[in-house]
């Protein structure tokens, strides 16, 4: 199994869709089940062996910095965009420095999961399925069937050696992205541009067959807006 010790969590965004929970915070300290999304997050990953964060920040950036001095378990380094919002793939070229050249897994913190029989076992089992040699990016996927909070038609669909391709013109797919992968930090290395998606990225590696999935067994929720978060309360009472 691979061993990946750094991990990068996107905190940046601002958080529109989840207002007004998001007027005096970032959406990362919206708590969900008594505890803070990246909190959720950062406990998930530090359960899988991960113990150094890199954390870019943004909207209400002094806040999110003065909640992660608090947790003295593991090492958090901030990866400041506080000038300009990067997005998903403008953030990690900009915390490339901050990071090694092994591969890194690198996790929104808007996703909120439960395993069938409370395994916790779904990052592990992405790096025992990491093949650097072969993969560019490796997602973890939840079934379209057993996520919320989520107003596609699903994201992609897997195929039985686990490479993934687009919904594209079909009417749905079954697989949602969670918001948690394994990657390169390099993936983004030829981008031009300052702030910019990883989706396109992730288009481009799909067609090369580099792009590969893992899916959880579990629930899955997205806690995009408030009416998600209600729906992740109520689940989470019901373990």
């Amino acid at each position: 199994m691979t061993q990946i010790k750094t991990a990068m969590v996107l905190a940046a965004g601002l958080g529109t869709r989840m207002r007004p929970l998001t007027d005096d915070r970032p959406k990362a300290l919206v708590e969900v089940g008594g505890r803070t999304l990246i909190d959720h997050m950062i406990d998930r990953l530090k359960s899988a062996g991960v113990e150094r964060f890199v954390v870019n920040v943004h909207y209400f950036a002094d806040r999110l910095e003065a909640h992660l001095k608090c947790r003295s378990d593991v090492e958090i380094i901030i990866s400041d965009e506080r000038e300009k919002l990067l997005e998903t793939g403008g953030g990690l070229k900009k915390a490339r420095p901050l990071l090694s050249d092994d591969p890194v897994l690198v996790a929104n913190i808007d996703s909120v999961w439960i395993e069938d029989e409370n395994q916790d076992r779904a990052i592990a089992d992405m790096l025992v399925q990491w093949q650097p040699q072969n993969m560019d990016a490796l997602l973890l996927l939840a079934d379209m069937n057993r996520s919320s909070g989520f107003d596609g038609a699903g994201d992609f669909f897997l195929a039985d050696d686990q490479r993934l391709s687009f919904r594209g013109q079909a009417m749905s797919a079954p697989f949602n992205y969670m918001g948690v992968h394994i990657t390169h930090p390099d993936i983004v290395a030829e981008v031009a541009e300052e702030a910019f998606s990883l989706t396109p990225i992730w288009r481009q590696k799909a067609t090369a067959g580099r792009l590969f999935g893992k899916r959880m067994q579990g629930d899955w929720m997205h806690v995009g807006d408030p009416a998600a978060l209600d729906a992740a309360q109520a689940r989470l009472k019901r373990t």
